[in-house]
Order: structure tokens, then sequence, then C-alpha cells
């Protein structure tokens, strides 16, 4: 019986479901959403959370739990040397990069300098959640398959950051119905404004 226990387990171990929850939320904090498995994204979502409340809070005592709790790992370090053939490398992330300064590299194209996550996640996530007691995160279903094994992917995003309501690119069947009735509304409202003209 799993009395009192919390959280699933993932069909993994320990050791390797805690780096997994701690990769998959560092990629959050990174790019603002990650592609991955529902019972994943429902498995970090909890975590996250709770580190973001934690960075609201900040302080060097909150500082030194989400560095016991997340692997402290340069943010932004694949971005590319713009010295190098590579340069033209342009991955998505819904945070703005940051400047010259704040990203350095050495002669070989080598990253020497750039900012860590837990700064990131302090400075530039919890602030956009000052006033928000919650609910920082949310899970968004996607209609398709991982191709190995064709599980139900997702898109686990932060509140805020997203592109779109709509994640897929297409329009979903409930606001195309809710565009009709604002347009029969609309037309109703301008019959029923013309009707007294007319008499």
């Amino acid at each position: 019986m799993r009395h009192r226990v919390f959280g699933k387990q993932l069909c993994l171990k320990e050791d390797h479901r805690r780096a997994m929850l701690r990769n998959l939320a560092a990629g959050l904090f990174e790019h603002g959403q990650i592609e991955t498995t529902i019972p994943k994204a429902k498995a970090v979502q909890p975590f996250v959370e709770k580190l973001i409340t934690m960075a609201k809070r900040s302080g060097l005592t909150m500082r030194r739990e989400i560095e016991a709790r997340i692997n402290d790992r340069a943010v932004f370090a694949w971005v590319a040397d713009p010295n190098t053939k590579d340069a033209k490398r342009n991955l998505h992330t819904l945070w703005e990069l940051p400047s010259d300064k704040e990203i350095e590299f050495n002669r070989y194209g080598e990253l020497r300098k750039a900012p860590r996550l837990v700064q990131h996640l302090m400075t530039r996530v919890a602030p956009l959640y000052a006033d928000r007691a919650g609910g920082y995160t949310r899970i968004v279903k996607l209609d398709k398959r991982r191709v190995g094994d064709q599980t139900d992917l997702c898109i686990l995003q932060l509140v805020g950051k997203e592109e779109g309501a709509q994640v897929s690119g297409r329009r979903s069947n409930r606001r195309r119905t809710a565009d009709k009735r604002t347009a029969y509304a609309a037309e109703l409202r301008k019959k029923s404004a013309d009707a007294p003209k007319a008499e």
C-alpha cells in the first residue's frame, strides 16, 4: 500500500526521477515553455510552482533553498558566438536575450560567462508573478504523439509568456462558435437599433 507516499514514480529510480524533474524545470525557466509527455508535465508542475513561490520571497535564505533544489547552470548557453560560423543559429525562446555584457566567449567560441539559472529565476521569472497567488504554469495538450511509443505530448508553459491562446496554430471549435455568437448578437443589436428609426 502507498499510504502517505507523495507523487508519481514514473517508472524511474529516485535519483533519476529527481534529476529529470530538475532538468525539466531548468528548461522551462530558460525557454518559457517545454514540450514533454503529460505524466512528466503533471509531475514537474508542482515542483516548478514551489520554486517560483520561493523565488518571490527573495533573500539569501530562499536563494540557498532554490540552489539546493535545482542545478544552477548557465542559462542562454545555447546562444552562439557571433564570431563563429554557427552564429546564425536562432533557437526559440520567450525571453529577450541578455546583452553582450552578460555573455562572453573565449577566442575558441566557448562560453566563458553567462547568466546563472537561479539569478534568472529570481530576477526575471519571479517578478512576473508578484501579484499572483499561484497557478504559474499551464499544461496544453497537443494533437500529436511521440514517434517512438505514440505517447500523448503536451506543452508545459509559464502563464503570461505564451504566444497565443491556441498553441497549435489552429482555431478551436470553441473560438469559432463564440465568434459566431458574437457576430449574431451584433447583428441583432443593429437590427433593433434600426427598427425604431424606421417607425
